[in-house]
């Protein structure tokens, strides 16, 4: 149950390394929070990780341009050593919802997939 409990606690510590690397476009911050294979996925969109962190550091940083910092944990599901974590994401105008699933391998949590979608504006997929 103690292991249960500190890897909950992981996962929360690496989700908000993933706010704060979007929120500061810090490229290296989310780097070394997804596994180097991840693939994220939008609806109509599949992008490897190394494009999506090139429109990360293309992009307007969030935190440069005054933007409040309203990221939210929505949902965290565990089983063994695979979580499934739904997150709000509001950013450069859009609202995302992501869905981060995590594998714990070598002793290491790591964000392996990531699937979001805009629901303010669907034509959005940069999140």
């Amino acid at each position: 149950m103690q292991s249960e409990a500190k890897d909950f606690e992981r996962i929360v510590v690496l989700v908000n390394e993933y706010f704060d690397g979007l929120y500061e476009a810090d490229v290296e911050k989310l780097r070394r929070i997804f596994h180097e294979d991840a693939y994220l996925k939008a609806p109509g969109l599949r992008r490897s990780l190394n494009e999506w962190l090139e429109l990360v550091a293309s992009r307007s940083i969030p935190k440069v341009v005054g933007e409040a910092y309203d990221f939210k944990i929505l949902s965290v599901d565990m089983q063994g050593e695979q979580a499934m974590v739904k997150v709000e994401c509001p950013l450069l105008g859009n609202f995302y919802v992501d869905f981060l699933g995590f594998l714990k391998e070598n002793g290491r949590w790591l964000i392996v997939n990531k699937m979001y979608a805009d629901h303010v504006s669907v034509s959005g997929t940069e999140g």
